[in-house]
């Protein structure tokens, strides 16, 4: 009797601390949609920018401005689109939990992130990596022509995270989550209708650059670590996924005046017009001398200060601007949009093969590098959603992905 009653005012206390949402919220499928098609982008853009590296690269030997746009393209969008992506992620985390219990939703989880990452780790990045056989001998130093004896020779050390680190840290934040239900007794925070402040903006906005100042004195931007490429980030993945948490019980995607998205962006562009300009310019003059540390990466330099303030003040902007402006602007249901979010994240998965191929497949092809990134980006999103599509219309595939 007294469990029953217990579970029935748990039960009372998580139906008064979930925000009544009478609507989808279609523009966060649309935001969604919009930050994988950024991933392609940006990885279709490590391919003909050379810039670090990739399962297979084409760099623009010669020419500067090939380089330099892809780079700068490269890093502000590493700057906030992930982060972003953890944010949304944590915003829906805790309605599935309160909805399912622990049990369903690490079942759940396990089910719709860890297959796919078993896939990917096992097959999809093994196939990937097929690219590094693929470039010329002068850009890999390798001379073994590929044969199905080389690949399985190799496969051991072919198998690896890639993309997928977004899922793997995703699931470990899901398991954390409900580590910290289980020890606050499953108690959900009150929901507050409510927008956050000027001040506890700016103070996040601190708080995170010198987070990511003290961890990239020892992970710098550019080194891998488990697998995982960019945990130099990690503050700003974390912290996103908390925030996202936090906005879901307080209404925030809802209730964020529009007037605070411009304020984000136009403190997005000041920061980077004031910041990241010099730790730009430092990192350009370090690749020119032949250093061996890029001091905006990290080291504990002045340069990573400003960097670290500078993606800090970029990614918050960028994310107030991007959720008020979709929205404003793209808040409606469209048979096309609904397309787009339905197959993201199958296309999130697959995209990369289909990058390394394509780029195969275009070697040949004699146009300027930006030229022929804009027409190979073009095309490789087309296959990507309507090859996301074909495998999602396979029985059991679409209730995984």
């Amino acid at each position: 009797m007294v469990a029953t009653t217990e579970n029935q005012l748990t039960k009372q206390a998580v139906a008064k601390a979930t925000p009544k949402v009478a609507t989808r919220l279609f523009f966060v499928d649309h935001l969604r949609a919009a930050l994988i098609i950024l991933v392609v982008l940006h990885h279709v853009a490590l391919v003909y920018g050379g810039i670090s590296p990739f399962y297979y690269l084409e760099p623009p030997i010669g020419n500067l401005a090939a380089f330099v746009v892809p780079m700068i393209f490269v890093l502000l969008n590493q700057a906030w689109f992930m982060g972003a992506l953890f944010l949304l992620a944590g915003y829906f985390t805790p309605a599935s939990y309160d909805r399912k219990g622990a049990g369903s939703f690490i079942k759940g989880r396990l089910i719709r992130l860890g297959i796919p990452l078993l896939v990917w780790y096992f097959v999809l990045n093994p196939i990937s990596q097929i690219g590094f056989f693929l470039m010329p001998a002068n850009l890999t130093g390798n001379t073994t022509e590929l044969s199905w004896q080389v690949f399985w020779q190799a496969y051991p050390k072919l198998v690896g995270l890639g993309p997928m680190w977004f899922v793997a840290l995703l699931l470990i934040f899901c398991f954390g989550y409900v580590a910290w239900r289980q020890i606050t007794r499953n108690r959900a925070a009150a929901h507050e209708s409510s927008t956050p402040r000027y001040w506890q903006i700016g103070v996040f906005i601190l708080a995170l650059a010198l987070a990511s100042y003290l961890v990239r004195m020892v992970i710098p931007l550019g080194r891998s670590v488990l697998g995982f490429p960019t945990l130099a980030y990690l503050p700003q993945y974390l912290g996103f996924f908390i925030l996202g948490t936090v906005a879901f019980r307080r209404d925030w995607l809802r209730r964020l005046p529009g007037s605070m998205g411009a304020v984000g962006f136009i403190a997005a562009l000041v920061a980077t017009a004031a910041l990241f300009s010099v730790a730009f310019l430092s990192f350009l003059k370090a690749l020119e001398s032949g250093a061996a540390q890029f001091p905006p990466f990290g080291f504990g330099t002045w340069q990573s200060a400003v960097y670290a303030l500078w993606d800090s003040i970029f990614a918050v902007g960028m994310v107030l601007a991007a959720i008020t402006f979709f929205r404003r602007f793209l808040g409606g249901q469209s048979s096309f949009g609904g397309f787009l979010s339905d197959q993201s994240y199958a296309v999130y998965i697959i995209h990369i093969p289909i990058i390394v191929f394509l780029a195969y497949a275009l070697r040949g092809v004699a146009q300027p590098p930006l030229f022929k990134f804009s027409v190979a980006s073009l095309i490789v999103l087309t296959i990507c959603f309507v090859a996301a599509w074909v495998i999602r219309k396979i029985p059991g595939v679409s209730k995984v992905i």
